[in-house]
């Protein structure tokens, strides 16, 4: 009972700190850039190093916690995440804000998938949906607390408190760690993948750079679709590489799983409904309907108290349903709520804003956590460091299509002014919400059996319960 609650609620301070952290600073860009006397456009490329440093070190965070032990990876990672995060406050130029949230980067790029590999090696798999539900909750929370916190600590403190708030969670989880997770590694130890490091590393750091670069224009548009391009012509060639590597850094045989397949491919159309919202909720509300940020910010946080309501629940609905039921429903009742959002006015009462994305928060909630936990149902010990890596990558990189997404749709509805027509704010809602839906044609090729054991309807001798 131990490990299923502290070792899920350690993991859990890493996913916050990434999290927090990475929300917290677009609030404060302009406090930041008045402070270091810098372009708000150019310190927007602290948020892209971030990203760009978490891209390449990704595919080999698997690797790495097999070679060195997955503790100590853990434990090494929130120490580079939170010292990133101590010189990042200390930062009185811009380029040592870079460096430090390059450095921030790296350490982000183990601390989450490592943190999700000590989970599922340390958890039996009938308990692994409880414990995945106290790991995933925070990180549903994070993204829409995150703005809360750099807002009032920027206002009230200063812009240097959004990285020193960090340091102490780091070292608490850092103290956690050290007392509650066993060092679990694979005994054979499989030979690293250079060509294949190096393709993954440019492949996904220029489309991220490119999308981000698209959807902020911060550079010419041309500039970005060709890193854009950069981007899938490395992919290409990965793809290439992986077919004959004995050992690709990114292992593509797992998608022979149906499991994991259905829960990568599924779980990405997902998430580019859910991470479009934190883009386009409080541009709405500020823009069109003239909110605070704080006012804004209030408004969002329904979806989080959703996602924190439906905490006790997830592992009950699953072991009476399983889960090919709840992923059909979730994602049709997911898809909907996000495009219900396409009907706010400025005549909308608040309380029917919360009441949806409380409902959303709830739905999703239950949504994540389920598609999370199925991706290992059917992955053996020792491909698990390479499923908990390409899951981490695949998540990162559908966050950021939703917002590529959304951004488009806004960017091709400007009025010559440069405003945006509020139609276009329903337009951008539909499409996305509609794109979280269609995951529901993968979830229904799902056998009724899927993933029984995680789900607790298996009895002692394995017949359903």
């Amino acid at each position: 009972m131990r490990t299923v609650v502290v070792v899920p609620l350690t993991v859990a301070c890493a996913i916050f700190l990434q999290n927090v952290s990475s929300t917290a600073l677009g609030t404060a860009l302009p406090a930041v850039a008045a402070s270091l006397d810098e372009p708000v456009l150019r310190l927007h490329l602290a948020i892209t190093g971030y990203l760009l440093s978490l891209a390449v070190f990704l595919p080999a965070s698997g690797w790495i916690a097999d070679r060195f032990g997955a503790r100590l990876v853990f434990q090494t990672a929130i120490g580079i995440f939170s010292l990133g995060s101590l010189l990042c406050g200390l930062a009185t130029t811009f380029e040592g804000l870079l460096a430090a949230r390059v450095l921030q980067g790296f350490g982000g790029a183990m601390m989450v998938p490592v943190g999700r590999l000590i989970l599922v090696r340390s958890v039996p798999k009938h308990e692994l949906v409880k414990a995945w539900v106290l790991m995933t909750v925070p990180a549903q929370v994070g993204p829409v607390v995150g703005p809360l916190i750099g807002g009032a600590l920027t206002t009230y403190v200063s812009w240097h408190w959004i990285f020193w708030f960090n340091l102490p969670v780091g070292i608490l989880g850092i103290a956690l760690a050290a007392a509650f997770f066993q060092d679990v590694r694979e005994e054979v130890r499989r030979p690293f993948d250079p060509a294949g490091f190096v393709l993954s590393g440019i492949g996904l750091a220029a489309l991220l750079f490119g999308i981000d670069a698209w959807t902020t224009e911060t550079m010419p548009q041309g500039m970005a679709l060709l890193a854009i391009a950069l981007g899938a012509v490395a992919g290409t060639l990965y793809v290439f590489h992986a077919r004959r590597a004995a050992h690709a850094i990114i292992d593509l045989r797992l998608l022979k799983i149906q499991t994991f397949r259905v829960s990568i491919v599924a779980g990405a159309l997902s998430r580019i409904g859910a991470g479009s919202l934190p883009f386009l909720l409080p541009l709405l509300l500020q823009a069109g309907f003239g909110y605070s940020p704080l006012q804004s910010g209030l408004v969002t946080f329904a979806s989080a108290a959703g996602a924190l309501g439906m905490r006790g629940l997830v592992a009950k609905v699953l072991r009476r349903t399983g889960f090919r039921p709840v992923l059909i429903w979730s994602a049709l009742v997911g898809g909907l709520s996000i495009a219900a959002c396409a009907m706010f006015a400025q005549s909308t009462p608040v309380t029917v804003m919360v009441t949806v994305l409380f409902l959303g928060g709830v739905v999703r909630a239950l949504q994540f956590t389920s598609v999370n936990a199925l991706a290992f149902a059917d992955v053996s010990s020792s491909e698990m460091s390479h499923a908990t890596s390409f899951s981490s990558m695949v998540q990162q990189l559908s966050l950021s299509m939703g917002v590529a997404v959304a951004a488009l749709v806004l960017h091709h509805s400007k009025g010559d002014s440069g405003s945006i027509p509020p139609g276009s704010f329903s337009l951008a809602f539909l499409v996305v919400g509609a794109a979280a839906a269609s995951s529901i044609l993968l979830y229904r090729t799902l056998p009724a059996h899927a993933g029984e054991e995680l789900a607790g309807r298996l009895t002692k001798r394995g017949e359903r319960g």
